[in-house]
């Protein structure tokens, strides 16, 4: 397989390095940086450094796209303007909405952002593991071919990732939820706490492991968060608005000596933590659904939002086409009866028709891709 990367930072070197170790992919990388490239050769990333982003793309299979989120929408231009007709684009940006708008009209990208990082950037931290176990999300429109869907979906498990589908609106309103709003609260803490101690000319004293838990994202790398909160401003925004609306709900129960709302408010908090938590955990056995499907752009992308949306997870697909390419049936494995149980009645709800086997794994020597 011959991978592009476009941006050859952190994330960029370590999708390079997982590629070239567990992918077998002969890596072409290209970036800006001054000396990026050379770090990037020096630490095993690559197997060519490009001169230009055209030269990087000019015959890749898959093109990765790493830059800052600021840049992203330009740089995906560019990388569909120079990749081959058949290539499948992605990249590796916090937000998804304005790059998705930018290159809705070409079915050759298909939106992604890995959940992983570090404390660290550049590629001189890199790591081949970095995705593993990490979900992946995937934001594929309705002009989405399942072809490259799979090929996408297949590379990134080789990396070690969990591809998973959402749309575009809803992953950013996920992320604004889950990651960007926690970056705000952080920063938020730790600036209290400062002017506090300030204010009362104290010196700073050791801090307890909450305060350390709760602010250990505080003032992440402004190169890359400050694209990110602008960048997801509005779902951000309505966020901000809802937490200030419950803090002065607790404000009010606290201020009312409530001490039974008090209790029922954080039990209720410890209940939520615990169903997001348990949410993640997919440890149960693996169930196969075939669902047969028409052969038209957008199925394949269909069927992923669907489930997606439900949070039920993919851990495998495969397409088998019919021999005259006019219908054909996707094969995906989920985990857990009652998981498979939900997916099945979204399927149904789709009006395809889908066939259900007894759990026990997925029959790997069947795969091949479609043509």
């Amino acid at each position: 397989m011959r991978v592009a990367v476009v941006g050859v930072g952190l994330i960029g070197g370590s999708v390079a390095l997982a590629a070239r170790a567990r992918a077998g992919a002969h890596v072409t990388g290209w970036d800006p940086g001054d000396g990026v490239l050379d770090a990037a050769v020096a630490r095993g990333a690559l197997d060519v450094p490009a001169a230009s982003l055209a030269e990087a793309v000019g015959d890749a299979e898959v093109v990765v796209v790493g830059v800052p989120v600021a840049r992203l929408a330009e740089a995906v231009g560019e990388a569909l303007a120079a990749a081959p007709a058949a290539a499948v684009v992605t990249d590796v940006g916090s937000t998804k909405r304005a790059v998705t708008q930018a290159a809705a009209a070409d079915p050759r990208f298909i939106g992604g952002h890995p959940l992983a990082g570090a404390e660290s950037a550049g590629v001189a931290h890199a790591r081949a593991d970095l995705f593993d176990g990490a979900t992946w999300y995937l934001t594929p429109t309705p002009r989405t071919e399942g072809v490259r869907y799979d090929r996408l979906y297949r590379f990134l498990c080789a990396l070690g990732a969990r591809p998973q589908a959402l749309d575009a609106a809803t992953h950013d309103q996920v992320m604004a939820a889950v990651s960007h709003l926690p970056h705000v609260l952080a920063n938020v803490l730790v600036a209290q706490a400062a002017r506090a101690l300030d204010e009362g000319g104290e010196t700073l004293p050791a801090v307890g492991p909450s305060f350390r838990d709760a602010t250990r994202v505080a003032g992440a790398p402004s190169a890359v968060w400050a694209d990110i909160y602008a960048s997801n401003a509005d779902a951000l925004g309505r966020l901000l608005d809802d937490t200030i609306v419950r803090l002065g709900e607790v404000r009010a129960t606290l201020a009312a000596g409530d001490a039974a709302a008090v209790a029922a408010w954080n039990d209720a908090a410890g209940d939520d933590r615990r169903r997001l938590l348990e949410a993640q955990l997919t440890g149960s056995d693996v169930v196969e659904l075939r669902v047969s499907v028409p052969n038209r752009p957008g199925v394949v992308a269909e069927l992923a939002l669907a489930l997606g949306r439900a949070s039920v997870n993919i851990t495998d697909m495969a397409l088998y086409p019919a021999a005259d390419h006019a219908t054909g049936v996707i094969a995906l494995w989920v985990a857990g009866e009652q998981a498979a149980s939900t997916a099945a009645g979204l399927v149904a709800g789709l009006g395809l028709p889908v066939v259900r086997s007894a759990p026990g794994g997925r029959r790997g020597d069947e795969r091949r891709e479609a043509g």
